[in-house]
């Protein structure tokens, strides 16, 4: 059975999504951060057939909607992240999975795509039980899912620059380098400024991030 792997932060006020800010004040980046979450959340744990694990960074007691999240994650297996930068998190999120979960793969996403859907995370499992690896990049030239057979395999991200527009392509040559059979997902649109909530929330404008944006956009009409 495929783990699908959530790595995010715990959504506190003036750590999570501070490129939304302005329009969205501290705590309000805080909430859009949580609901994005919470959708991911539930669209994994409507996907047949995976083990869910989130591997986190904070304290839920010291987010958003923390209740709601610790009750979310009631059944899953939830990992403290470890590591110096970025990729090293990543790197060690997916080596901590194999050593909780010997020999299962692994398709790990973050907290920035709420837009997905079950049936998409279920297509990306799908996928990868084809290849050595598949990766879904961003519009922004991130990438928003990473799928590998043998997730030991995730150390060739300690070698890849994160959070440039050159990491989606500089992480498809790494595995390429490391002699794995990649194939790719649809690109995506992840959540990053406030452009980019607006589009995302535009896309599934039944989930809770669609309401919190339209939560900021009316209190944005106040203060004006």
């Amino acid at each position: 059975m495929t783990v699908l792997l959530v790595v995010a932060k715990a959504p506190v006020p003036g750590l999570v999504k501070t490129r939304l800010c302005p329009p969205a004040t501290p705590r309000q980046a805080a909430r859009l951060a949580a609901a994005a979450l919470r959708d991911t959340l539930d669209a994994v744990r409507d996907t047949p057939g995976v083990t869910p694990v989130l591997a986190l960074a904070g304290n839920l007691a010291d987010a958003e909607d923390g209740a709601g999240l610790t009750a979310a994650l009631a059944t899953w297996s939830v990992l403290p992240q470890r590591g110096t930068d970025l990729a090293d998190r990543l790197a060690h999120a997916h080596l901590d999975v194999a050593e909780a979960f010997p020999g299962r793969p692994v398709v790990q996403i973050g907290m920035d795509t709420p837009q997905l859907t079950p049936a998409r995370l279920a297509a990306a499992v799908r996928r990868l039980a084809d290849a050595d690896a598949v990766l879904g990049r961003a519009e922004d030239g991130g990438w928003w899912a990473l799928g590998l057979r043998d997730p030991r395999q995730a150390v060739v991200l300690r070698g890849v620059p994160m959070s440039t527009p050159e990491t989606g392509r500089s992480t498809w040559s790494a595995l390429a380098g490391r002699g794995l059979r990649a194939v790719p997902l649809p690109v995506l649109r992840d959540v990053d400024d406030w452009s980019d909530a607006r589009v995302v929330a535009a896309a599934a404008p039944d989930g809770r991030f669609a309401r919190q944006v339209a939560a900021v956009r009316r209190a944005m009409v106040v203060r004006a």
